[in-house]
């Protein structure tokens, strides 16, 4: 019996930016389905970006977005008794996804500020290729380079 099709999943655009990265973004931050407490948080955000920074907070957003970004993961494969980590290169609609979640979880860890402040630095370390999602970038990157000779069990 076939499968059926799978349909890709379509996304809103944010309202005040007209940008669905924008619009994934605030859906990853929302906890508990209150959607509007999380785009608070993410425009407050963007407003301290621009104080910090003095730059448009779009493009802060992007770059930082784009320095998160992973190019390799590793996927664990079980050959013989034994389990490998395989590097492999990152689909293009989950580095998005990868880079989101370690802003998000980067600023999330952090205490002692409201999440506004704490996104918003994130978003500005990540952008100057700093903070904790950029290290967890480098360090997925370094186990698949470090696993570089399983790759020919990649199927």
């Amino acid at each position: 019996m076939r499968r059926k099709n799978f349909k890709r999943a379509t996304h809103a655009a944010d309202p005040k930016f007209s940008r669905i990265d924008m619009g994934r973004f605030v859906n990853y931050l929302m906890e508990e389905g209150k959607k509007s407490v999380a785009e608070r948080v993410f425009y407050h955000a963007l407003e301290k970006v621009k104080e910090i920074t003095k730059e448009d907070p779009v493009a802060v957003f992007e770059r930082a977005i784009e320095n998160a970004t992973p190019l390799l993961e590793v996927a664990s494969k079980r050959i013989g008794g034994a389990n490998y980590q395989i590097p492999r290169e990152v689909r293009p609609e989950r580095k998005f996804f990868l880079a989101t979640h370690w802003i998000i979880d980067a600023a999330r860890s952090k205490k002692g500020k409201p999440m506004a402040d704490r996104l918003a630095e994130e978003l500005v370390a990540a952008a100057k290729n700093e903070g904790n999602a950029i290290k967890k970038k480098q360090d997925t990157h370094r186990m698949a380079e470090a696993n570089r000779a399983f790759a020919s069990y990649l199927r």
